[in-house]
């Protein structure tokens, strides 16, 4: 099977794990990204998967309940070590080695990040979960994902999200919103459009990592973007 990329790093959202709850995680969506994933083990591609922690704790609505912005940044850390110790259990119920490794020290739940033991980690065949962020406050988890992709010199960052690429407003309350097959990294900045925070951003564009957006809730779609087909947005360039 021809493949357009070999190595990715897959960027999912906490929130994402929530399915049809108002917060915490669904077991279905849990086994929904863990089926998707095992296709793309299977066929040789190599993945890194960063998750987020929205559906336990954010971080940068910490303040609102009176906690510091440094440590509800670390709590926020914490809570995607627990859904990748989550998605690294089901991930192994499919037969899927993986190894879950966390910017911060835990060295009883978690590998501790080094790059050169990671890349081997995926050399080999095993699913990558890099968790807590980049272990600093003030970074965001797409920040992480833009960093480890760098590190690892993945192929292509695939962000996961509800909808089904990049639009010109937000189409769940804008039904005039128009969706962009292909953008350059200049074109997202001067239209203003969300796709990642600047820091996360910028660094893809100035290492030239594309990042495709796409709706990760359809069956299929990880394994026909690894192929080389046309899905979602494509933001290169």
């Amino acid at each position: 099977m021809q493949l357009k990329y070999k190595r990715i790093l897959l960027k999912l959202s906490g929130e994402s794990l929530m399915g049809e709850q108002q917060f915490g995680i669904d077991a279905s969506m849990l086994h929904h990204y863990a089926n998707q994933i095992k296709v793309l083990v299977d066929v040789g591609v190599q993945v890194a998967v960063v998750i987020g922690g929205g559906n336990i704790f954010r971080g940068l609505s910490a303040s609102k309940s009176g906690i510091e912005r440094v440590q509800g940044d670390y709590m926020g850390m914490l809570a995607t070590v627990i859904n990748g110790m989550a998605l690294q259990s089901a991930l192994e119920g499919n037969g899927i080695y993986t190894r879950l490794i966390s910017a911060i020290e835990m060295k009883q739940i978690a590998e501790p990040y080094i790059r050169r033991r990671a890349i081997r980690h995926l050399e080999k065949g095993r699913v990558v979960i890099f968790s807590a962020g980049t272990g600093s406050p003030y970074f965001t988890t797409d920040s992480a994902a833009a960093l480890r992709a760098n590190e690892i010199n993945a192929d292509v960052i695939l962000k996961g999200t509800r909808v089904d690429g990049i639009y010109s407003a937000d189409p769940e309350k804008d039904p005039t919103a128009t969706k962009f097959d292909t953008l350059t990294y200049t074109k997202v900045i001067s239209l203003g459009l969300g796709v990642m925070d600047m820091t996360a951003f910028t660094l893809c564009q100035e290492n030239n990592i594309p990042i495709v957006v796409f709706d990760i809730n359809v069956h299929e779609n990880l394994m026909r973007i690894v192929r080389g087909e046309s899905i979602g947005t494509l933001v290169e360039g």
